[in-house]
């Protein structure tokens, strides 16, 4: 499995990237907006720290202003995944990006149906929305399980990008169900390596080493 940083800040991909686990990075509106910079400028100082996929989301609503948006943004750097959302519109512009060679991480998949679009129209990845879903009641890890069943049963190349994750379980079921791809934010992935039992042992494995080789002096 892929992990992901859902995130468009600098300062949180440096500090992803130095732990050596990180492939790639999901970005969306929201997020570029918070680092107040135009997106262009933004996905290529992205580009300059990650070495993975890096999905940049166009802003249009129509299919041809996306495929034009979506030029552009694939023009930035190899390593641009044109993001295009799971409208009617964005998957005819999914198709005609994919025959280009561009690839598109079609985003807001809520359905096994909307997922089925995606694949046909050559989508590279796919997105489903899982805390989203758990927010209004449905069981989003299980739309998961049934995008990989299906994609399975037709042989389909569309990459499952769980998204919307929003701890360690999420990301470990996402595992489980044989998605792809996990993104997720910062705080997520720092959660994936904490244990009190990691932090019990290794404090006792200090204080037995100290006793021997640093004991404390003797008073007088």
């Amino acid at each position: 499995m892929k992990f992901f940083l859902d995130t468009a800040n600098l300062d949180e991909l440096k500090r992803g990237a130095a732990w050596g686990i990180l492939d790639g990075v999901t970005t969306n509106p929201t997020l570029i907006a918070r680092e107040g910079r135009p997106i262009e400028e933004q996905i290529r100082l992205i580009c300059d720290i990650v070495d993975g996929d890096i999905s940049a989301e166009v802003m249009a609503l129509d299919a041809a202003a996306m495929v034009k948006e979506g030029r552009v943004l694939a023009a930035i750097h190899k390593n641009v995944v044109v993001k295009c959302p799971l409208t009617r519109d964005g998957i005819e512009a999914t198709s005609i990006l994919s025959k280009e060679g561009i690839r598109v991480n079609v985003t807001l998949c809520f359905s096994p149906a909307q997922a089925l679009l995606a694949a046909k129209a050559g989508a590279h990845y796919i997105s489903p929305f899982v805390g989203r879903l758990d927010d209004v009641g449905s069981d989003g890890m299980d739309l998961v399980r049934t995008i990989v069943a299906i994609y399975q049963n037709y042989g389909f190349g569309t990459q499952v990008l769980a998204a919307s994750l929003r701890s360690p379980t999420h990301v470990v079921e996402s595992a489980l169900a044989g998605a792809d791809v996990a993104t997720m934010p910062l705080k997520v992935m720092e959660m994936l390596f904490e244990h009190p039992l990691t932090d019990k042992g290794l404090d006792q494995f200090l204080k037995d080493w100290a006793k021997v080789f640093n004991p404390a002096p003797k008073s007088r």
